[in-house]
């Protein structure tokens, strides 16, 4: 029989999914019992993890509290599993799936976003990575439902939201501290900086909704103005990309320093910091982790007016359109210093681990009683 008291489940062990559910881990080594699978075709994921995990976790233990991402069907794992309907199930939402920008519906959309939604009605306390994904989840329900021909359900909102809290995605840097509002940058004082074309990381997954069409449109247009500048574009890729990868890769290829996915979290974390500027152009972006790591190594950041961006980031550093994203790349490739010399304006410690440490442990310590010291 497990003694352990926390179950952890993550049907998509990788990316910001693994780096929360570790820490979580490492808050109580001692009473943590952790269930994955691999982040691969998170589609399938939603749909077999509760099959999966039912036939995995042991039946005999002594969990009290289940702690999962959205990604596995709650609903699904308790009716399998009566034993762990019992727990205090709390879930985790880096994403819903109410308001993904799909491009050609079909029915397993609306499949995924109705797990989310039961998710939600039998966890005892639903947790999201920012406020603009619980509102966004909550205001979309009505809307979502209306896809239904008939009986559709009614009040739900009224019914989840008691349930909700927002508690953001811990940044946790190894061997680095957060910086203050307002700090100066540490890190572009290189010699004959002055000389140094301007770096741009966009540092996203290779999939549509992280629009990378707007993205590189953009720098086409640089290019076709004679600006000088680098590109690194890391972001992780799968197995299908959007063909204007192929194309940017040949286009741009005098102006590319780095390609494709840095697995390696240090060199990864090594570009970040020879860059300048940092590029979102996401049409679904729920917190930005990756956006947030490159601003901490004092990239300036330059997302659009809209998603969860407005609630993280201050107004000089949004855009509204992609001509005043490629008039603000202009400006810096011509005056590159002005983004090096920038000072942070970002309260970037209220996202450090060490900030929200004291929160995650409260969750926990709520059902359970647990040495500090673990």
């Amino acid at each position: 029989m497990s003694s352990k008291q926390i179950l952890l489940i993550e049907a998509f062990y990788g990316g910001s999914h693994k780096q929360l559910i570790d820490l979580i881990a490492e808050l109580f080594p001692k009473q943590t019992e952790l269930y994955t699978m691999t982040a691969k075709k998170w589609h399938w994921r939603g749909l077999a993890s509760p099959l999966y995990f039912s036939r995995t976790i042991p039946k005999d233990h002594n969990f009290r509290i289940l702690f999962t991402s959205s990604v596995t069907a709650l609903a699904d794992l308790v009716a399998l599993r009566s034993d762990l309907a019992q727990l205090y199930k709390i879930v985790y939402f880096h994403e819903n799936q109410l308001v993904y920008p799909v491009r050609e519906y079909k029915q397993r959309y609306f499949q995924h976003g109705y797990n989310d939604v039961l998710s939600c009605l039998v966890a005892d306390k639903i947790l999201f990575n920012s406020n603009f994904n619980k509102e966004s989840f909550l205001k979309s329900l009505p809307t979502f439902f209306n896809l239904m021909p008939d009986y559709r359900p009614k009040d739900l909102e009224q019914q989840i939201r008691p349930k909700c809290e927002v508690l953001y995605f811990p940044i946790d840097i190894p061997g680095s501290s957060f910086v203050c509002e307002g700090e100066p940058p540490t890190k572009k004082h290189v010699p004959d900086a002055s000389l140094k074309r301007l770096h741009i990381v966009w540092p996203h997954r290779w999939e549509h909704d992280k629009d990378p069409e707007t993205f590189f449109t953009v720098m086409y247009r640089l290019k076709d103005s004679r600006e000088s500048f680098d590109l690194s574009v890391i972001g992780e890729t799968f197995t299908e990309n959007p063909k204007i990868f192929e194309e940017a890769k040949e286009y741009l290829k005098d102006h590319i320093v780095n390609w494709g996915f840095i697995p390696n979290k240090e060199e990864y974390y090594e570009v970040l910091k020879s860059g300048d500027v940092v590029v979102s152009t996401a049409i679904h972006e729920f917190f930005g982790v990756s956006m947030l790591e490159a601003t901490r190594f004092h990239c300036y950041p330059l997302c659009p007016n809209r998603l969860a961006y407005p609630e993280i980031y201050p107004e000089k550093y949004l855009y509204n359109t992609p001509n005043q994203l490629y008039k603000k790349l202009r400006y810096f490739c011509q005056r590159p210093s002005a983004a090096r010399s920038h000072k942070i304006e970002v309260d970037l410690s209220r996202f450090s681990w060490e900030t929200l440490k004291p929160h995650y442990l409260h969750f926990f310590s709520q059902v359970i009683t647990v040495p500090m010291s673990e």
